[in-house]
Formats: C-alpha cells, sequence, structure tokens
C-alpha cells in the first residue's frame, strides 16, 4: 500500500469539538485523499445507514458493507425473472445458467484473467475454494507442502491433507516487528522442492493479521523453483488490484462478501487450467459427473469446472456477484485502495503517539508502522502505564458500548499470533495437553498461567465505506484508556 504523503503529526486531542480542524490537517499530510471525494458520495449515498445510527463499522477484513443499490438490483432482478436450477434444460434453467455464465465472465473480466489460462470456480467461500484444494491435490509420501507462518487457518488445514498422504509440510517464520519473512533465508525454503515431486507453496497476498503483503514476485519464483503457488487473496482484493495477466498464481481463493459485502455464502477458486488438470477429487456429486452407476459402481468427472463444483451452485446469489463486481468497478479499485491508504496512514501516525503519561505507548502494533507493502488492517494491544496488558476482550466490550464494530481474538491466524505475542513452541504445547476439545477462552487461561501472555489482539480494518469520522472517533475512543489501570478496566 502507497499513497502521496509522509508521517503526519499526530494530534493530542480527539474531542468530537476538534475533528474538523484534524482533517484539515489530515488533507495537508495525505493530499492523495482528496482525489477519492467521489467516495464521500458513495458513503452518503450508499451507505446512508452508518451516519444515521452513528455507527464506526471497522471491520472490512472481517466482512465488506453492501450497498443500497446493491440490494435493489439484485430485489429487481428476482422479482422480474423465473429461474430454476440450472442442471436442465426448461425455460427457467436457461435463465439461471445464463445468470450464472454471466457471473463467471464478469468474475474473469474483473480480475483480467486470461481465459485460455484461468477458470473461475464457484464455492461457498475462500474457505470452500481452499478446502477444494487440499483434497485434490495430488501429494504423496516425499512431496511438499510449505506455506509461511501468517496464513490463514483455512490455508493451514490443507497441512491435514498432505500428512495424510505423507508429504512433509515446513512453515517459513515471519520476523517482528513487521511480521515479514527474511527475504535472505527465503530462497532456501524455495530449494526443497522436490524434482519431479508434487510441491505446493500458498502464502496470503495481504495477511488479515498484521496488514502486511508479500511480494507478488514470489510467484514467479516459486514458479522457476518447482512449485505450484497457491496466493490467498481474501483479504488482498477487497482494495487492491489483482492483475491475473501479470500476476500467474495457480490457485486464488477468494470470499465476494469481503469485497463487496454480499451476498455471502458465494466465494470462487480462480484456477489456472494447467493446475486444475493435476487435480484429483476423491468424490464425487451431483453436478461433477458425466454419468455414476450405482451396479457398474463406476462413474466418470465432468471436464473443466463442472467437475469441481457439487451439487447445485447457488445459482440465484450468483447474479448478485456481477452486480458487486459492476459495483465496484464504477468506483475504481484505485480510489478505494488510495482512500484506505490515507486513513490508514493518518490512523497509524496517531496509534504510535498514544503514550501515557508516563511515556510508555499505550499500545503495541503487530506488522508494520508505514505503508509500506501493507494493507488497511491494523493489528495491536492495549496496555496500562506500568506495560500490563488490557485484556482485548474488555476492549470489544467498551467498542461495542460506543458503537464502534471492531474484531478481537486470533483472527483465525494462529501462526501470525503466536510470533507476534512471543509464544514459544513449549508454550503452544502446554496448551495442548490437555485432550479434551478446549474453549478459546480457557485456551487464553491456560497461555496466561504459563507465560502472562495474550493469545488475542485488537483488529481495526478500513475498506470502501470507510471515511475520516471512523479513524478519528475510534482513536478518540482508544485514547479513552490513557493513563488507566488495566485492572480499572
Amino acid at each position: 500500500m502507497s499513497t502521496s504523503s509522509g508521517r503526519s503529526k499526530s494530534p493530542t486531542d480527539y474531542r468530537p469539538e476538534l475533528m474538523d480542524s484534524a482533517l484539515d490537517a489530515f488533507k495537508q499530510a495525505y493530499p492523495g485523499f482528496e482525489a477519492t471525494s467521489l467516495l464521500d458520495d458513495v458513503r452518503s449515498r450508499e451507505y446512508a445507514r452508518l451516519d444515521e445510527q452513528s455507527h464506526v463499522y471497522i471491520d472490512y477484513t472481517g466482512g465488506g458493507l453492501y450497498a443500497d443499490s446493491q440490494i435493489r438490483e439484485h430485489s429487481d432482478l428476482l422479482r422480474l425473472g423465473v429461474y430454476g436450477n440450472p442442471h436442465s434444460g426448461n425455460p427457467a434453467s436457461k435463465a439461471s445458467t445464463e445468470l450464472c455464465e454471466r457471473a463467471r465472465d464478469s468474475v474473469l473480466d474483473y480480475f483480467n484473467a486470461p481465459r485460455d489460462e484461468y477458470v473461475a470456480i464457484f464455492t461457498s467461500n475462500a474457505s470452500g475454494a481452499l478446502k477444494l484444494v487440499g483434497e485434490s491435490y495430488p501429494f504423496e509420501t516425499g512431496d511438499q507442502y510449505l506455506l509461511t507462518f501468517d496464513n490463514h487457518n483455512s490455508v493451514n488445514g490443507i497441512r491435514e491433507f498432505a500428512k495424510a498422504k505423507g508429504a512433509d509440510v515446513t512453515y517459513i517464520p515471519v520476523v517482528p516487528p513487521d511480521m515479514r519473512v527474511d527475504e535472505e533465508r527465503f530462497d532456501g525454503y524455495l530449494d526443497r522442492a522436490v524434482p519431479g515431486g508434487n510441491n505446493l507453496f500458498a502464502y496470503p497476498a495481504q495477511s488479515n493479521f498484521s496488514g502486511v503483503q508479500h511480494p507478488l514476485e514470489w510467484i514467479d519464483k516459486a514458479h522457476e523453483k518447482g512449485w505450484d503457488v497457491l496466493v490467498d487473496c481474501a483479504a488482498f482484493v477487497p482494495t487492491n488490484r489483482l492483475d491475473l495477466s501479470r500476476w500467474h498464481p495457480d490457485f486464488v481463493p477468494i470470499s465476494f462478501y469481503k469485497v463487496f459485502g454480499y451476498p455471502t455464502g458465494v466465494g470462487c477458486l480462480l484456477a489456472r487450467k494447467s493446475a486444475l488438470e493435476k487435480l484429483r477429487r476423491p468424490w464425487f456429486a451431483g453436478g461433477t459427473i458425466t454419468i455414476a452407476s450405482v451396479q457398474a459402481n463406476s462413474h466418470y468427472l465432468a471436464e473443466g469446472v463442472e467437475a469441481f463444483e457439487d451439487g447445485t451452485i447457488n445459482y440465484l446469489n450468483l447474479s448478485a456477484v456481477e452486480i458487486g463486481l459492476n459495483y465496484i468497478s464504477s468506483i475504481g479499485i484505485d480510489s478505494i485502495h488510495e482512500r484506505v491508504a490515507c486513513l490508514t496512514g493518518w490512523l497509524l501516525d496517531n496509534l504510535v503517539n498514544l503514550r501515557h503519561v508516563n511515556g510508555a505507548p499505550l499500545v503495541r502494533l503487530y506488522g508494520p508502522t508505514d505503508l509500506h507493502m501493507r494493507g488497511a488492517t491494523v493489528t495491536a494491544n492495549f496496555y496500562d502505564p506500568q506495560g500490563k496488558l488490557i485484556d482485548h476482550r474488555k476492549i470489544e466490550a467498551r467498542a461495542s458500548d460506543s458503537n464502534i464494530s471492531l474484531r478481537t481474538g486470533c483472527f483465525c491466524n494462529p501462526g501470525a499470533g503466536e510470533i507476534a505475542h512471543g509464544l514459544t513452541q513449549a508454550e503452544m504445547e502446554e496448551g495442548f495437553k490437555n485432550k479434551e476439545r478446549m474453549t478459546f477462552e480457557h485456551f487464553i487461561a491456560v497461555l496466561e498461567q504459563v507465560g502472562g501472555k495474550s493469545a488475542g489482539a485488537v483488529r481495526v480494518s478500513l475498506g470502501l465505506a470507510s471515511d475520516f469520522s471512523d479513524v478519528y472517533r475510534f482513536l478518540h475512543f482508544a485514547a479513552g484508556f490513557l493513563d488507566r489501570d488495566a485492572s480499572e478496566v
């Protein structure tokens, strides 16, 4: 993430009546923000409910917000049409098939994916797309699954398929405080590819924990060393351009609700045709075969996309995907990117300058404190003047009382959290000594008893409808913890 300015001077007071003067100073520090004024109109027209309810929504990495016009357009389409199960040739089925194929084309167009190279496979979400890869990738004994520490659990979960088939699983560490991979050691990990074997390398284009954006240049480098490459773009594409005519990962999982809020329950796997041919599905379902027999105990899988879309796809909601992508295109992903970059920069400037009277920092950030190769996801923990951790769950409760929607916890990204919080392997193993299923709260209690450490944090993330008032009001809220003892919260 980049923008046209350096670090701004932080104000020391976030009273509501001072917001206008703070906005003027912000615009001087981040002049690129003025070019995104179209989004002020978009917010007032499409997301008026935010200001009407005085709601600060800063959980865009968790889920995007839908625009009023998206709902109206989709509702009108359903109200005026007759759509049936697409696995037939009747008029209602043909109408649904046309909508689904238009949605598929819109996905490929949006990501500038060459038709002779990529297909779009519809799934329930990014996790569903990742499961498709994991269960179907042809791991064998001695093959390699390589992934960075800061992957989402749905990427981590592929290791279970890999281990079950005898493949080796290797994690590449990220290094605090910026939570990036040590580039000097990176090539050494890529050199582990087994010649002629099945080697899968997975990493997030943007960490949903730290906001770090890992280089897309890794894709070509890994290909040259014999890896298939899976790039998790679920947290990346809501505010960044992904051009698949420039970058050529083999597998790209996406959840559309993270991009434009509606519909939920629809995602996709963008897959290179050459990589798709390597996959071997462990089962078949309705819609994925050309023919199956009970008595012959055999089946033939369909070719291409159809072999991977289990059952009946979400045909009524797929038309909303086309509507959502057209909506984002009408605004411009570059404008969205610039806007959140400016707001994120100012938020970081101010968070690092929040200090108690004794000079101790209020927050500890996990990830870069500048805009170089980072997204609009900011994760931190709060500490009192004596350096004692303020429970992130209490922060969330107080935020909810102030009508602020943020997120706390581990964000389904355990590796990044373990590194950020300085949790050791021994401490984590202590938490798994009890073989009975453990709740997250119990697990936190164990870690606090073992090392007095946290297993969670506070995450703020910005998106399409974010404006200056959102980050200002959050900072006003955060400043309310200055000079307070953790036991008082």
